[in-house]
């Protein structure tokens, strides 16, 4: 049975520890941990929830971390562990800011729900623009218009900041590989407002990561190539071809 399920999301803690997510439709949606190097791994949470869909998974240090699953009665459900990922409990509802009509989540990245200098941000699409959600303690949360161009199989599928204030998000749409337009976005403000880069990537990007070490140095990649930043999501310059 474990066989067919999809596997999108690893977190990695040490040679021996990882916690690792499987996406789907209600109980396809899972959470694995391994402590023995991924010798054996016990499944430490299945979704009894038919209308959730759990895309990504992300944690703030060894203990804390967040899942995200694609809205289920008009909000993006979560689920929080506070030990290190052996065991989760859904987060209350109250505090998450209203999903869209058709806004959903991607699974393509792993990047979906991320989280840097004690905030986390959420990127959503299906409507159009893609928003990104954001939260200074994972409980109460707000959205924001992202720049980028949102579809039924578009919008932002990953967001990544380096700090408190700067943040890049990257996206497009799946179904068009090669469409490079409005799929990049940059803030400065802790993500409350976002501009349009003024060249983009060349093409529908699903991830996206800072490069450390380099201040406004980050990296974007899908199926058409890699593309980079040296001016904080600004600008991108294509510089492989390959598929990721």
């Amino acid at each position: 049975e474990d066989a067919a399920l999809q596997f999108r999301d690893v977190q990695a803690f040490s040679a021996n520890k990882a916690v690792i997510l499987s996406i789907g439709e209600g109980t396809d949606s899972r959470i694995y941990v391994t402590e023995d190097g991924g010798t054996s791994w016990d499944l430490v949470f299945t979704n009894e929830e038919p209308t959730a869909f759990y895309n990504c998974v992300d944690f703030e240090d060894q203990e804390r971390g967040l899942a995200v699953s694609d809205p289920v009665d008009g909000k993006f459900r979560l689920l929080e562990t506070k030990d290190g990922g052996r065991s989760w409990g859904i987060v209350d509802p109250s505090g998450m800011a209203p999903a869209l009509a058709g806004e959903f989540g991607f699974s393509a990245s792993g990047t979906c729900i991320t989280t840097a200098a004690g905030r986390w941000y959420l990127a959503a699409g299906g409507v159009d623009p893609g928003r990104v959600f954001r939260s200074d303690d994972g409980y109460d949360w707000d959205a924001s218009n992202a720049s980028i161009t949102g579809s039924e199989a578009g919008g932002v599928f990953s967001v990544r900041f380096r700090d408190t204030k700067n943040g890049v998000a990257v996206g497009g749409d799946f179904t068009v590989p090669q469409g490079a337009e409005r799929n990049a976005a940059w803030s400065k403000d802790e993500g409350q407002t976002w501009t349009a880069a003024e060249t983009f990537p060349r093409g529908y990007r699903s991830a996206t990561a800072w490069v450390g070490g380099l201040c406004n140095v980050a990296v974007a990649v899908g199926p058409t190539g890699s593309d980079v930043t040296v001016d904080g999501g600004r600008t991108w310059t294509g510089f492989d071809g390959g598929g990721i």
